[in-house]
């Protein structure tokens, strides 16, 4: 009853964030139309001291990656609350770029930061339609529109496209960390090459602030009367079951499969 009494100070309160899993666009991981409504009440409900960022994310889609970050980092400003990022086993590609878009980062000693590159990935599938006697029909308008068709030869002037893309995003990635970690970064080789770099590593190279936990830091930052809210993404009924289940069985691999990128 103590906060609704008038002129008496309520106790301090951390509103966290969980962000988990691969950054996807297909609905099934992290995006930002659905971490929206999430992230909007974290940074009003209850006129939180700090809002705290779980990452526990091996990164995914740059544009929604960009997204998510910048929603965050607007309510930061707009509400003028300080964020913290708290990092689990990974932040890395699209996971760090989350965990940026805190004031400060943080991480455990086995946790891996970084991976600051670019991907695309896909299978060649021309030697195996031959085998089973398929013939490829693709007709279009616009010479590019069936650029890098599985089912066909590499076209060199396709690859030199790709990568071109590639590179685009990849400046992109590196101006936006720079931005964000400012003067903290180590001039190295190897921070921008997709390297990974776990614990204090991180922390010497400047990706991130420090090694500490949650629930501590907040302690020793606000008291140990500091009050903690959870906020994540939640589920319906229906969205468990049924027509979703087989969808976010995909998603579950999916993710699998991202993390086990670094080991996890």
């Amino acid at each position: 009853m103590k906060r609704f009494i008038p002129f008496v100070k309520s106790e301090p309160t951390v509103n966290v964030v969980r962000l988990q899993g691969a950054i996807s666009n297909s609905g099934s991981g992290l995006d930002d139309p659905s971490l929206a409504p999430v992230i909007e009440k974290a940074f009003t409900k209850g006129k939180p001291d700090a809002v705290a960022l779980q990452v526990n994310c091996p990164g995914g889609s740059p544009v929604q990656s960009s997204l998510i970050a910048a929603r965050i980092q607007r309510l930061a400003e707009e509400k003028d609350v300080p964020v913290y990022a708290f990092v689990e086993d990974v932040a890395a590609s699209g996971g760090y770029w989350l965990a940026c878009a805190a004031d400060e980062i943080y991480v455990d000693q086995g946790s891996i930061v970084g991976s600051i590159g670019v991907i695309s990935a896909g299978f060649g599938l021309t030697e195996a339609i031959d085998k089973i006697g398929v013939e490829r029909r693709v007709h279009t308008a616009g010479k590019s529109k069936s650029m890098l068709d599985p089912f066909k030869p590499l076209v060199p002037a396709d690859v030199k496209r790709l990568k071109g893309w590639l590179e685009d995003l990849h400046t992109i990635f590196i101006d936006y960390v720079k931005c964000q970690r400012g003067g903290k970064l180590v001039d190295k080789p190897d921070l921008f090459t997709g390297e990974v770099f776990i614990g204090q590593n991180g922390v010497d190279v400047g990706l991130v602030d420090g090694v500490e936990h949650l629930v501590p830091f907040m302690k020793a930052k606000f008291g140990d009367k500091v009050q903690f809210r959870k906020f994540g993404q939640r589920k319906s009924l229906l969205q468990r079951v049924g027509a979703r289940v087989v969808a976010e069985a995909m998603g579950s691999v999916e993710d699998r499969i991202a993390f086990s990128r670094f080991g996890f």
